[in-house]
This record gives C-alpha cells, structure tokens and sequence, in this order.
C-alpha cells in the first residue's frame, strides 16, 4: 500500500499595499541626525554668510558646514544686507523679533567679531604704531620696512605701509587669501575716494559714502576668495 501525500497549491504572496504616513510618523533618518530648532546664539557666529531656508536645520549639516568657520565671540554683523549695531537693524528694526517672524525668511546673515568704537581704534592704532617703530629698529636688516606679518594662533595681522608713511592694517583668519592683493585694493580706494576729496583732511575720519561703498564690495571679494585647506 503505497504512501499517498497530499499536494496543496502554494500560497499567493500577499500585495503590499503602499501606506500613507501621517505628518509625525515615519522612521528615524538613518544618519543620526536630529531634527532641531535653532535658535541664533552668539556660538553660531562666523564671518561667512549664511542661508536659512527653514527655521528648523539639521542638527548633522549645521555641524559640517558651520563648526569649521564659526568662532566664539563673534555676533550677527548684518541681515539681508542690512548692518546691525547691537540688537539693533540700521532700520531701528529688533534683530531677535525680526528673525522670529516666519515671513521675513529666507535671510542672509552675516557674522563676525563686533565693531571696535573709535575710542578702541585709535588705541590699538597707537599701540601698533609704537610695535611698527620698535620692530624697524630692533630689525637686523638695513632699512627694515617694519612688522609686515603677525601671527597668532586665532589670526593673522597684515599691514602694508606706502612711500608716504600711511600704513593700511588687515584682520584677517589665519588661512585666508590674497591678503596683500586686498592691502593694495584699499590702498587704491583710499587714493582715489579720500584723498581725491577737496573736503578730506590726512589723519581725519574719512566721510565718504564712496569710499564706504567700495570697501564693501573689496572685502565681500575677500571673504568669497575663501581660505586655505588645513595644513597649508
């Protein structure tokens, strides 16, 4: 009597229907980044602009592209183009109620150290210039052009002295480049914009809405210049 098993088709594979995922559902990004609301602190301050399109940013992407230019101390220096002194748009506008209203984005904001007063200028102005002496004489070379270069850990100070005795004095980050191209581009503003002007007098303020205007633009091309990779 021979053994008799009993055949059964085999199931069908069951159609997976597609699901629709209710806003707050869905899986965790793979990547490990979390989604957060940032809020504009002085720690996210650099001297590159930035583009929100969002309030809310990936915690992940704020840290690639922003840790490597970001530095403390720094403070939001302008908005849409706009200069900030304080709390305070050149518009008499309120930075903190301006950024949190939803309809004004997406912005361009631009950090950086804060202002000196004239008071801190003219002081640390000084101060450079008695280096600058002490530097020519203590120098080992004949006829020494004086500090051209001083290097920090945080930054570099750069100033170029004309045949005339003024000296033009860059703050710049200790990779950045074309620093001496840019001492000869203000140098070239301050020739043609103040010391053109008939109502310009040497060792004055220079009051010029000219001269202003194309030392912006010679310090965006700067900064869009760009700097070195590390190790260079």
């Amino acid at each position: 009597m021979s053994d008799k098993k009993e055949m059964r088709p085999a199931s069908k594979p069951r159609n997976l229907q597609p699901q629709r995922l209710l806003p707050g559902q869905g899986a965790e990004p793979r990547t490990g980044s979390s989604e957060k609301q940032v809020g504009l602190r002085p720690e996210l301050a650099a001297g590159s602009r930035v583009r929100l399109q969002n309030v809310t940013l990936s915690a992940l992407s704020l840290a690639f592209r922003f840790c490597s230019q970001l530095r403390v101390g720094h403070a939001v220096l302008a908005i849409n183009g706009v200069d900030v002194n304080g709390k305070y748009t050149a518009d008499g506008k309120e930075v903190l109620e301006y950024l949190g209203n939803p309809a004004n984005y997406p912005v361009s904001i631009r950090f950086g150290r804060p202002r000196l007063t004239s008071n801190e200028k003219l002081m640390l102005a000084s101060m450079f210039h008695s280096l600058f002496a002490i530097g020519s004489q203590l120098s080992p070379e004949q006829g020494s052009s004086g500090i051209e270069m001083l290097e920090t850990d945080t930054f570099k100070l750069h100033c170029f002295q004309t045949l005339t005795g003024i000296k033009f004095v860059v703050l710049a980050d200790p990779r950045q480049a074309g620093i001496d191209s840019l001492l000869r581009k203000i140098y070239e503003i301050y020739s043609d914009f103040a010391l053109k002007n008939p109502f310009y007098s040497l060792e004055m303020p220079i009051r010029c809405e000219l001269f202003d205007q194309n030392l912006k633009l010679a310090l965006e091309v700067a900064e869009k210049a760009g700097t070195f990779g590390p190790g260079s």
